[in-house]
């Protein structure tokens, strides 16, 4: 385990008295033109244009089907259950989502370390990574709540001290994404604002923000501009599709009451040039199965 390093300057303030926005001053794809991986440089020019990039059958049936098996294990599992690392849903006391799950399960292990996936983290951060957050989420049929509107790089950089925007997420499905079953929603272009959010940082505000999330919220105004300005794209695709995104991509999901479940792998990769240091708007660090702080890069 690393300790980290003094919080240094902030570039992105937020949890303020007012809500702000500030111009991104990082770079989107970090690697130089040309560099080698699994992405094509189309894919990466889209990327930084629009902050996401979806690619079709990234894993095979047969992988789906292990991936599959193994997230129905561990939601079944009641030492799982009883675990702090699994976030119980409100409204269905069922399991919500699973952290850590490449630290739990040897078979998410060996997915975040497949060349197609750690390969293309490697390809956006321009460096070597580390997992910063890992987890299985579960959106049964019949109830189960949405993600409301949020920039990841917010919470990340005030309750988890990541100073520069140079963290990528995945979502892989592990069932079919509909456009009817609380389905990923991204506004195509936010990611080039930092919306800095008004309000403190509430003590052990993650066991709350993890069934519902209160701070860090952009207000209605400010969504609807961007909303306005950027639009927004709903991700659909077979199990096994898998979307990129970047840290600071406005993005949510919506509830899911239909009969079709909708869960998917969550895996957010961080360059380990950019090594989480004391929080920025926060009293305290989040938990580290929520925010790593072992900097050990995937091999």
């Amino acid at each position: 385990m690393t300790t980290a390093p003094e919080r240094t300057a902030d570039r992105y303030p937020s949890r303020g008295a007012t809500e702000t926005i500030t111009p991104r001053e990082d770079p989107v794809v970090w690697s130089p033109p040309g560099t080698a991986g699994p992405f094509r440089p189309s894919e990466l020019s889209d990327f930084a244009r629009d902050g996401f990039c979806a690619v079709d059958d990234l894993l095979t049936a047969d992988e789906v089907a292990v991936y599959r098996a193994e997230l129905d294990r561990l939601v079944l599992d009641p030492a799982t259950r009883a675990d702090p690392r699994s976030i119980i849903e409100p409204k269905t006391g069922s399991v919500r989502s699973v952290f850590e799950v490449h630290r739990i399960s040897e078979v998410f292990a060996g997915l975040v370390r497949d060349p197609r996936v750690a390969g293309r983290a490697r390809q956006i951060l321009g460096s070597d990574v580390y997992v910063h957050q890992s987890r299985i989420n579960v959106k049964p049929g019949f109830g189960a709540s949405g993600f409301y509107w949020h920039s990841d790089f917010e919470t990340w950089h005030a309750e988890d001290g990541l100073a520069r925007m140079r963290t990528v997420s995945v979502s892989l499905a592990l069932t079919e994404n509909l456009d009817t079953n609380g389905g990923l929603m991204i506004m195509p272009g936010s990611h080039h604002d930092f919306v800095g959010c008004a309000g403190e940082t509430p003590k052990d505000n993650y066991k709350r923000s993890l069934q519902m999330q209160d701070a860090g919220i952009p207000s209605d105004e400010t969504l609807t501009k961007m909303a306005d300005r950027h639009g927004i794209r709903l991700f659909t695709g077979r199990a096994g599709s898998a979307t990129w995104f970047d840290c600071n991509a406005m993005h949510g999901s919506g509830d899911n009451i239909t009969p079709y479940p909708r869960s998917n792998v969550f895996l957010v990769f961080n360059s380990v040039e950019n090594t989480a240091v004391e929080p920025f708007a926060a009293p305290v660090r989040r938990p580290e199965y929520i925010g790593a702080r072992d900097f050990t890069p995937v091999r």
